[in-house]
């Protein structure tokens, strides 16, 4: 039982990413799924900070591998569906965290910060994208690539405080609607 800090993303002969330690599950219902859920809402890990009092302190990824068979023409099809939540970006200066929490704002905010970076280097279509500069964007760049489909829900502050912040939320999504539109 390692903590998050511990996992590492392993690459199969066959391209394929795969989390050593991390537990399988075969599931038939959407019963099942919601039991999932609930189970990884429940490792969430939040704590308060001085602008929100339930503050995530890691990004949550459930990923499910769907296969599916055609009754009627017996065909199979398969895919992989990611369900993230994303720890929201911290302005230190307003947070006032220090400590561990200090610690893992910084890496919230670095893994964020790379997102956006493969984000752009997608949407302007540059030689080399840099999935492996945070555990995250490692993890989903099968699912960040042309053919994938994206659906992302954004939050945003509309305090006049947190301005900047929700602009640049807007301005990473938009990176990925153009991105997905060239």
């Amino acid at each position: 039982s390692e903590t998050v800090a511990n996992l590492e993303i392993r690459m199969r002969k066959n391209s394929e990413l795969f989390v050593p330690g991390l537990k399988e599950e075969v599931l038939h219902s959407v019963e099942d799924v919601e039991k999932v859920l609930a189970k990884a809402r429940s490792c969430r890990r939040t704590a308060n900070n001085n602008v929100n009092e339930h503050s995530s302190r890691s990004h949550s990824v459930v990923t499910l591998k769907v296969i599916g068979r055609n009754a009627e023409g017996n065909e199979m099809g398969n895919g992989r569906l990611h369900l993230i939540d994303l720890a929201g970006s911290e302005r230190l200066s307003s947070t006032m965290v220090f400590g561990k929490r200090l610690d893992e704002a910084k890496h919230i905010n670095q893994s964020l910060s790379s997102l956006g970076d493969v984000i752009s280097a997608l949407g302007s279509k540059r030689q080399h994208v840099p999935y492996r500069n945070s555990k995250l964007t490692f993890l989903l760049q099968d699912s960040l690539r042309a053919n994938a489909k994206v659906l992302m829900f954004v939050n945003v502050n509309p305090s006049k405080e947190s301005v900047d912040e929700s602009i640049w939320r807007c301005k990473l999504v938009q990176l990925g609607k153009s991105r997905r539109s060239a």
